[in-house]
């Protein structure tokens, strides 16, 4: 399978750690104590996230994120 890459977003929690959503992957989100760890979870996340789906027989196709600005 090829490598793919997530855009991840991290928000620093008021109570410490960091909540990290993955956008174009609805209900993604993990917690980490660091950024570091943060990044490891969401890795995970994203790695169970894809397996969760082909279960399912569902076939994952991100839309792109991207736009032409000028």
């Amino acid at each position: 399978m090829p490598e793919r890459r997530y855009k991840i977003l991290l928000r620093e929690e008021p109570e410490g750690g960091f909540t990290v959503t993955v956008p174009v992957l609805p209900g993604c989100v993990t917690y980490g104590k660091t950024i570091q760890e943060a990044i490891r979870m969401a890795k995970e996340a994203i790695e169970i996230y894809i397996e969760v789906l082909a279960e399912k027989g569902e076939e994952f196709r991100p839309k792109t994120e991207f736009s032409n600005i000028p």
